[in-house]
């Protein structure tokens, strides 16, 4: 997959190169992938840059350009005599004195006289190059609107209109003002209507009651926020189509897949109110693809090739046509039905590979494995098959059998969409459909499976639920709710273009969903907690049903004890004063009497006056506390931090380098008797503490997973 990033904030946006990608999005079979930052550099001194396959392999206007006109010299042409323009572009076009670039102006304006394009009669990378600098440029907007420069505007005006030039900026300024629109929310705590995605897309030859969607996870792990996007956006465009969705799994390689997952896979799905309209499994298919892997064979469209997978990959990489290429039908189909089919020897140093072409510029199609031996028992075949479909193989023929229309798939396939498509039109099948949408990320986030399982393996979690991983499980036990997690792939919609998302956005949806109905409920921590005698308070404790919530009174009641013998929180106790009136939430105000220290310091107890006629709208103060009586219930706060410390890792980042040291805190507390009537999964409100979900209560021992507001990081980050 090929990227282009930009940055947003960047003192001159690298328009130039977004044309550059319009022209290879609309011109070739290749599509390149849009990543606004909302940042002034990607990195020091760099703010724009290409990646392939996530490896950086231009950065800067003048690089970037001329990587798209040698990777896609049919749509960006003219290079070699657009070096001076580039040039010419960068070094006078992109200054902010109009005396000084009146001086350039002119140079071009004389230029254009009688041309339509700055070099020879069709657009060109010297237009894309100069076009973009100049819509960079701030002082340019007056300069063609007053049309100073007659040629300059015609020329400016003549590409605008052209939808690969205006439109596709257009594009970026709304994305960008989307990013933004949801940073705010999020840093206002989402008290603004939330962001709606564009859902009015182009699904082609999409009827009313035809369309079908599918889900095809490998079960090979549990669900993360990725897969769940994927999964309810496909189940959206069924649902808006009224159509059906397949729940398939593709269990095509069996030294990865357990039961275990897949089962679990299903049970998640149903979390997310996911129904598929059937259940159906690639291996189901398992004799049919090894039919048409045969036909492919015999019509000279697939061979065997035992090049060793080193080689292999470097002989792909380069463009060069492997040594196994022209080998007979007959050899091909003796080692492929006899060899590799049994997983003899010699068939376990073959694999097949589908002919298309080895020089091809885009590498998914430089002759692609299709089947490799494994002779691992697959779990539901048994010891059947020595050898099985690889997934560039196996999911377009089943989409087409199974009659999807549609196969919505992260763009991080566009790259192998003309591979999904040739194999169709190899083996005669009916077309489907592609539409591809952006993988969703967030920072200091890992997806990968392979990372999770590392995780897993060295402890630095419990499991594949642990709060911290960005599992289904794990995002549903940190307290998200299935209404929350919709909500926000919803919103976020079938955008293209990617964006690393800041964890805040997706915890202030959940909290609107949450904030409510959550129970509000009183926990003090129990480090130094200070006793309170208040005069004037029943001797004998004193029971009262209270709103669990005062603004949703269908919330319930909970019992709150009054009583002259309390508990306050040392760093409350710590601000008070000797005179001074403070309100005790739920009762009313105090006059606190006395404080007694030790000599650290430390506030050992407190005497107080009750004083219900004062007024609690003049004090400054307003506390929790809970009385000290058995009923009390000693509880477990646990916090969380992200697992590893690096906002986005770059190409040739190891993960094991960023490593948060320390990614769970806990601390002892004390909370009202109504914890007790609490049920695991419970989401409530500590009151002046945040949102908690009750994980366990084993033995009698409650703990408590806070949940994320939205707005702040409680141990590990400052508020924001």
């Amino acid at each position: 997959m090929t990227t282009l990033s930009l940055a947003a904030k960047a003192p001159l946006i690298d328009y130039a190169s977004l044309v550059a990608s319009a022209f290879v999005n609309t011109g070739t079979d290749n599509q390149i992938t849009l990543d606004f930052q909302d940042v002034k550099e990607l990195e020091k001194g760099i703010t724009v840059s290409v990646s392939k396959d996530e490896k950086v392999v231009a950065s800067n206007i003048d690089n970037v350009l001329n990587f798209f006109a040698e990777e896609y010299p049919q749509v960006i042409i003219g290079k070699e005599e657009a070096q001076e323009w580039i040039k010419f572009a960068e070094d006078e076009l992109t200054v902010k004195d109009f005396k000084k670039l009146s001086v350039s102006l002119e140079k071009l304006e004389s230029h254009l006289n009688f041309r339509s394009f700055i070099v020879g009669f069709k657009f060109s990378l010297s237009d894309i190059a100069v076009w973009g600098v100049l819509r960079a440029n701030p002082l340019m907007g007056s300069v063609i609107k007053n049309s100073v420069y007659i040629n300059v505007t015609r020329w400016y005006q003549f590409l605008e209109a052209d939808k690969r030039f205006g439109a596709v900026v257009e594009l970026m300024t709304k994305s960008i003002a989307e990013i933004r629109k949801l940073a705010k929310q999020q840093s206002t705590g989402g008290k603004k209507e939330g962001h709606k995605a564009n859902f009015d897309i182009d699904l082609p030859g999409a009827k009313i009651g035809e369309v079908v969607t599918r889900f095809p996870p490998e079960p090979s792990g549990y669900l993360h926020i990725g897969h769940a996007k994927a999964a309810v956006l496909n189940k959206y465009f069924a649902d808006m189509y009224k159509g059906k969705l397949i729940i398939r799994f593709d269990d095509t390689n069996p030294s990865k897949e357990k039961e275990e997952f897949q089962d679990s896979i299903l049970e998640d799905l149903k979390l997310l109110g996911i129904k598929g309209d059937k259940i159906t499994y690639s291996s189901d298919y398992f004799q049919i693809m090894y039919d048409y892997a045969v036909q492919m064979i015999k019509d000279g469209k697939a061979y065997c090739d035992d090049t060793s997978s080193e080689q292999m990959r470097a002989e792909r990489m380069d463009g060069i046509k492997s040594s196994r290429r022209d080998r007979t039908v007959e050899e091909n189909l003796q080692i492929f039905t006899e060899e590799m089919k049994n997983g003899t020897e010699i068939g376990l140093k073959n694999c097949l590979r589908a002919k298309i072409d080895y020089e091809n510029p885009n590498k998914a199609l430089r002759d692609p494995a299709i089947y490799r031996c494994n002779l691992t028992p697959h779990h539901r075949t048994g010891t059947t098959w020595k050898m099985y479909p690889l997934y560039d193989f196996c999911v377009p023929i089943v989409d087409s059998l199974e009659g999807v229309t549609h196969a919505l798939r992260t763009n991080e396939y566009r790259d192998r969409n003309p591979q999904y498509q040739w194999m169709l039109e190899a083996l005669g099948l009916r077309k489907v459909h592609i539409w591809d949408f952006a993988r969703v990320n967030f920072i200091r986030t890992l997806l990968s499976k392979r990372k999770l399982q590392w995780f897993v393996d060295k402890g630095y979690v419990g499991n594949w639920d642990d709060p911290r991983f960005p599992t289904v499980r794990g995002v549903r036990r940190r307290g998200m709710t299935v209404e929350g997690l919709t909500n926000f792939i919803i919103s976020q919609g079938p955008s293209k273009n990617i964006i690393n998302l800041d964890w805040n956005l997706i915890w202030a949806v959940n909290k609107k969903i949450i904030d409510p109905i959550a129970p509000r409920h009183t926990a003090l921590n129990k480090e130094n907690i200070v006793p309170v005698k208040l005069t004037g308070a029943p001797s004998s404790a004193v029971i009262e049903d209270k709103l669990k919530h005062k603004k949703n009174p269908e919330v319930g009641n909970k019992k709150v004890i009054f009583i002259d013998n309390i508990l306050v929180e040392q760093d409350d106790a710590a601000t008070f004063e000797e005179g001074e009136e403070i309100t005790f939430m739920d009762w009313g105000n105090v006059i606190v009497d006395k404080i007694h220290k030790n000599d650290a310091d430390i506030v050992t107890s407190i005497d107080a006056t009750l004083h219900l006629e004062g007024d609690f709208k003049k004090t400054k103060k307003k506390i929790n506390w809970l009385a000290n009586t058995d009923d009390k219930v000693e509880v477990e706060l646990v916090d969380f931090d992200h697992l590893i410390t690096k906002d986005k890792l770059e190409e040739g980042d190891n993960f094991e380098d960023f490593i948060t040291p320390t990614t769970e805190f806990h601390s002892i507390a004390v909370a009202d008797l109504n914890v007790k009537d609490m049920k695991v999964g419970d989401i409530i409100q500590f009151e002046r503490k945040g949102y908690y979900r009750l994980d366990s209560d084993k033995d009698g021992k409650y703990v408590f997973f806070t949940i994320p507001d939205g707005k702040s990081v409680n141990r590990y980050g400052a508020k924001k």
